[in-house]
């Protein structure tokens, strides 16, 4: 594993989170990029999806913040620990990110508790990301 290209990757990713630039995601993955959900079993696959869903949840959190990072021994991945808020529930979370040999993101995966706020982020995603998910994934609204 290269640890500068996933440096490189997570230092561009913690920019075009701060400058809201979600295009720039694009050649930061995987074509075989793979997003786990906190609030769904099923992955979904590809750029687009990858995309869809970090510009979309972008939109319902409030006050997120970054606090702590943890890498694995050969930098194949990151957990980086973060809190938001979305209306009036309150969370906690981490985001695990690996890499490949290039850096590019392979897989994306959240985890956020209390149930109760995953929950609330999941109905929340339904309904704002569900339809262009649909879409993207080829399945009817």
């Amino acid at each position: 594993m290269a640890k500068a290209q996933a440096l490189k990757t997570l230092e561009t990713w913690h920019d075009l989170l701060e400058k809201r630039e979600f295009d720039r995601l694009r050649p930061l993955a995987a074509q075989t990029v793979v997003f786990r959900s906190p609030a769904f079993f099923t992955p979904y696959p590809g750029v687009e999806a990858l995309v869809h869903i970090i510009a979309t949840v972008n939109t319902l959190f409030e006050d997120f913040a970054y606090h702590r990072a943890f890498w694995s021994e050969g930098h194949e991945a990151v957990v980086l620990e973060f809190s938001a808020r979305l209306g009036d529930k309150m969370f906690k979370g981490i985001d695990i990110i690996s890499f490949d040999d290039a850096g590019r993101i392979t897989e994306f995966e959240v985890m956020i508790r209390p149930a109760n706020a995953a929950v609330a982020l999941g109905e929340a995603m339904a309904a704002k990301a569900g339809p262009g998910l649909k879409a993207l994934l080829g399945k009817p609204a």
